[in-house]
């Protein structure tokens, strides 16, 4: 029968142990001197080696030729623990057995002396998921052991573990596997196994595994259905996109070309490639070009590897600092979205049209004004024509993509209702406030100041006009919101301030913001309420 590579090529002694020198070490001059511990804690990350370096410490421990601390894996000891054919040596699960009548049957049973090795060795794996009641029952064994008992506890969320455990322990840090130490044991196991592992496909493996062997081994035996795996062998089996698309991609965003973004992702998405991963590996590469752009000499040993330094160096020269930050807020809120099953396409789509109308947002607001004063007809001078603004070609290109800026809006609205004779009466209006702009004018105006100055999610509900409203009454502009959530996202401090300067630069004076939930009750509902104020037994609080 088939046996799956991450168990055929387990560690066999501490020598195998790939990227846990620290650790093997330790153990091996522990044993070569005989100063062993009677418990042990291994804490690390999924696939570092935990349960393997247990299983060859309990090896070593009772191997009848031990060879400078590892076991010979050629004695009936070492043969009868590795088939579990040994009951002294036992492995649980403390996710299946976490409760405190298991853990009172193994204190029991671990008093009488071992049949057929020198220790016996308890290997609890996952052992933060122990109830109280059993951490507390396990407790005094662990602080009074009989001489022939070993623990061994392994467990990947160590601040779960009691105190009272931790400090009965010899504790042991796995770290995460570096990617060249996986790709060099892959294409060692690829070659032993006649699998023909290149070794760009190696170095692919080796970053998906995030750190854990026992994941780059499973991720290489399903690529090997076939004997070639290559990195286009992978990516189509595991249903990445691949380092050209995603470049690509961010490409299209960068230059702000949402058409082009919707279809490779539309692509991408017929092709079978999932849309978790593609908006990953688009964090990964806007995360390496903020690296480049950040570190463009010392920070080579920080980027994840899927993309070469060129193309890194040519986005970081495009896309300043400051959007590339936005860009991976956008992505992980969308990442986030995916994760919660809200529509991953949909999401993603979203996702890339905001990134896309990032660069269009401008560094410093500009305040035109709005609404020029009236002029009085009899004064009026002969009409002429209002000079063409000249706009660059370098300038043309983000305009196209806006829409129609409000304030400019206003202000072609008002030229044409009210034409200037010549620039110095334009001069003259541009000075004015705009207080004669109505309420819906004026709020877009507001809009218009104040989008650079706050966070994404509360203008998305600012500029909602099916469920936003603004008033203005004298001196107070009122924003209502048709959702309480939206009201609570809203009311916020930077973003009344930033209303408020807003207003104020707008309209020449002091602006008092009010931001409340509009219950959609009719105006005639306050008649009702003075109606009943008018009993003297009834009070209102």
């Amino acid at each position: 029968m088939y046996q799956a590579l991450y168990r055929k090529w387990r560690p066999k002694t501490f020598d195998d142990v790939v990227g846990q020198a620290h650790v093997s070490e330790t153990l091996k001059n522990q044993i070569s001197s005989n100063r062993l511990s009677h418990a042990y804690l291994f804490v690390g990350t999924r696939g570092t080696g935990k349960t393997s370096c247990a299983k060859i410490l309990a090896k070593a421990v009772n191997c009848q030729r031990p060879q400078n601390g590892n076991p010979c894996n050629e004695c009936p000891n070492c043969i009868g623990i590795d088939n579990a054919s040994i009951l002294d040596v036992l492995e649980l699960d403390a996710a299946s057995n976490n409760g405190v009548d298991n853990v009172r049957a193994l204190r029991e049973e671990a008093v009488f002396t071992p049949v057929n090795v020198k220790k016996r060795v308890y290997i609890i794996d996952e052992v933060h998921m122990l109830s109280t009641p059993a951490f507390n029952a396990l407790l005094k064994i662990l602080e009074e052991p009989p001489e022939h008992l070993i623990f061994i506890l392994a467990t990947t969320e160590i601040h779960k573990v009691p105190a009272t455990i931790l400090s009965r322990c010899q504790r042991y840090m796995f770290k995460r596997i570096l990617p060249q130490d996986i790709a060099n044991r892959l294409l060692d196991i690829a070659h032993r196994e006649n699998i023909e592992l290149t070794n760009d496909a190696a170095d692919l493996l080796a970053r998906l595994a995030d750190g854990s062997l026992r994941d780059a081994l499973s991720l290489l035996d399903q690529c090997a259905a076939e004997n070639a795996v290559d990195t286009d062998r992978v990516l189509a089996t595991i249903g990445l996109a691949g380092g050209a698309e995603i470049t690509g991609l961010l490409g299209a965003v960068a230059d702000g070309n949402v058409p082009d973004a919707l279809e490779r992702l539309d692509r991408l998405y017929a092709g079978g490639k999932a849309i978790p991963s593609v908006l990953e590996e688009l964090l990964n590469l806007v995360r390496d070009t903020l690296v480049m752009a950040l570190m463009p000499k010392g920070g080579s040993g920080l980027f994840s590897g899927g993309y070469d330094e060129q193309s890194l160096s040519a986005f970081a020269g495009r896309v300043p600092e400051e959007r590339l930050l936005t860009m991976m807020e956008l992505l992980r809120h969308a990442l986030m979205d995916v994760s919660k099953g809200s529509g991953g396409k949909l999401a993603a789509e979203i996702c890339l049209i905001r990134l896309s109308g990032i660069q269009t947002v401008p560094s410093q607001p500009v305040i035109k004004n709005a609404v020029s004063p009236p002029v009085n007809k009899a004064q009026e001078a002969p009409k002429a024509p209002a000079p063409k603004p000249v706009v660059s070609a370098a300038d043309s290109a983000p305009v196209e993509k806006l829409t129609q800026n409000p304030v400019e809006k206003i202000e072609k609205e008002s030229a044409k209702e009210h034409p200037t004779v010549d620039d110095a009466s334009r001069a003259k209006s541009a000075a004015q406030p705009m207080a004669t702009a109505p309420t819906a004018e004026l709020w877009a105006a507001v809009l218009e100041y104040v989008r650079p100055k706050i966070d994404i999610p509360p203008y998305s509900f600012l500029c909602d006009t099916a469920n936003t409203t603004a008033d203005l009454d004298g001196d107070t502009l009122t924003v209502k919101l048709k959702s309480a959530f939206a009201a609570k996202i809203v009311n916020i401090l930077p973003v009344t301030e930033a209303l408020k300067e807003a207003s104020a630069s707008l309209l020449g004076k002091p602006v008092a913001v009010k931001i409340i939930q509009d219950t959609g009750e009719q105006a005639g509902g306050n008649d009702k309420l003075d109606t009943l104020r008018r009993y003297s037994n009834i009070k209102f609080e």
